[in-house]
């Protein structure tokens, strides 16, 4: 298999790669909180990123030692997985720039992610990228950061494809609670939570067109937390329908008891993983050209969706067969 062409070098020449993210975010905002987090990515693997709220999760004249916190969390011997992001303060804020320069200067070799809230246009993004990038150049940070945009004002959804378009946006997350708090109350409280946030009709419309924005833009849609903290069934519902109903491919965790009900519910269907691994590597033995399958043509077009569908299997912890690991993921 030395000489076999991978299918991330095949099935994407001239296109950008859909970006391949674990399939759960779970948000802390305080070191004791992050610090069980990195315990528990260390237990069950890089099954979920971890992001550390530098927005919500720190105290009013505090935000400079929050960052500096923060810088001090991802840089640790805990973050054995490198999958450690941060949110930053909104444009509004007097402190974003100064939590920008903090955790690049800091922590840029190791963060994963830097996550943008409350964007109320695609030029409030554009800035804080740019603002991003600059740091990134004067540091001479030897990669560009990818970028997570919050979809939570009308403005943002409004304008969610140039969102989605802009230069190394990686992920579009639905900012539920802030959405419908900015709609004055002309959507009731109950579509904060199940099953009110898939039934209300401006709710359905923001979550279909975040997702459809971020699909076509070649990024992740990430859905909103679900309130329950308890009940597994429920949560795993929740993440069913955000995925089946809508599209979504990743979810917001905010209690650890959430972290494994989503990844469960965002695995594929494990007759699709069986159908993946025969599909791929009966096309890579045939050097990627078309092939028959079980009386079915397959060409790139189909090996495209096999080899995401096996890479979102591989994200959720799915046991694959030794001769997919060997072929697909021996690096």
């Amino acid at each position: 298999m030395s000489t076999a062409q991978h299918p991330r070098d095949v099935l994407f020449a001239g296109e950008k790669p859909f970006p391949a993210l674990p399939v759960v975010d779970h948000y802390a905002g305080s070191e004791k909180l992050m610090c069980k987090a990195l315990s528990l990515q260390h237990e069950f693997g890089p099954l979920f990123d971890l992001t550390c709220d530098c927005e919500d999760g720190a105290r009013a004249g505090a935000e400079a030692e929050h960052a500096q916190m923060v810088v001090e969390v991802v840089n640790s011997a805990d973050n054995r997985h490198g999958r450690v992001g941060a949110r930053i303060h909104d444009i509004t804020h007097p402190h974003w720039r100064a939590d920008l320069d903090i955790l690049v200067r800091g922590a840029g070799a190791r963060l994963a992610f830097i996550t943008l809230p409350k964007a109320r246009s695609a030029a409030d993004a554009a800035e804080q990228i740019a603002e991003l990038r600059r740091i990134e150049a004067e540091i001479g940070l030897a990669r560009a950061l990818p970028v997570h945009v919050l979809i939570e004002t009308h403005g943002a959804l409004r304008e969610v494809w140039q969102i989605g378009a802009l230069d190394g946006v990686e992920s579009l997350d639905f900012g539920l609670m802030d959405f419908v708090s900015a709609h004055h109350g002309a959507i009731p409280s109950k579509a904060m939570t199940s099953p009110g946030q898939f039934e209300h009709p401006l709710v359905v419309r923001a979550k279909a067109d975040i997702a459809a924005a971020a699909l076509g833009c070649g990024v992740v849609p990430t859905h909103n937390v679900t309130t329950e903290l308890q009940d597994a069934w429920v949560i795993r519902i929740d993440a069913e329908r955000a995925r089946r109903e809508f599209g979504y491919l990743r979810m917001w965790s905010i209690h650890p008891r959430q972290i494994l009900p989503i990844v469960e519910a965002m695995r594929p269907d494990f007759s699709e993983v069986e159908d993946a691994a025969g599909i791929l590597g009966a096309a890579q033995d045939a050097n990627w050209g078309p092939i028959r399958y079980t009386g079915r043509l397959h060409d790139r077009a189909s090996y495209r969706y096999y080899w995401e569908l096996l890479q979102r299997a591989r994200q959720t912890g799915m046991n694959l067969p030794d001769d997919v690991t060997r072929r697909f993921f021996a690096d």
